[in-house]
């Protein structure tokens, strides 16, 4: 609703050690004012992911891997191409959020979902937290 730019990397222990080596130390719980604190725009952590493993944010501020992919749509940016990247030949999941529209999108297998509404995102976030 407040159109936060937010890229979270969902990762099991084995995609933890390959995302985790750039970023943020955290290891914190998962929390709504966690979340918000990270990606508000006068965070220092605001760049980049939060990567989450075995239901606790365990970095910020990961560098993820861009897609190449050509047959992404030309309108998404980076932030997508990241949430992308971080699925490409791993078991990640990847939520994005638009800064521009604030429509939250997800990636899984190299592919985009892009505006979930509500009760999707519920259905989907179920299924892998």
């Amino acid at each position: 609703k407040k159109k936060t730019g937010a890229l979270i990397v969902i990762a099991d222990a084995m995609n933890l050690l390959t995302f985790s080596q750039s970023g943020t130390k955290v290891d914190a719980s998962i929390s709504q004012s966690i979340i918000e604190s990270i990606f508000h725009k006068e965070s220092p952590l605001h760049d980049g992911a939060v990567i989450i493993s075995d239901g606790r944010i365990k970095t910020a501020s990961a560098i993820m891997p861009v897609s190449e992919n050509p047959d992404l749509p030309k309108s998404v940016g980076l932030r997508h191409r990241a949430g992308v990247g971080a699925t490409e030949g791993t078991t990640a999941v990847a939520f994005i959020v638009s800064e521009e529209n604030g429509k939250v999108s997800y990636a899984r297998d190299g592919r985009l979902v892009r505006n979930l509404n509500e009760e999707e995102l519920y259905e989907v976030l179920s299924r892998y937290l």
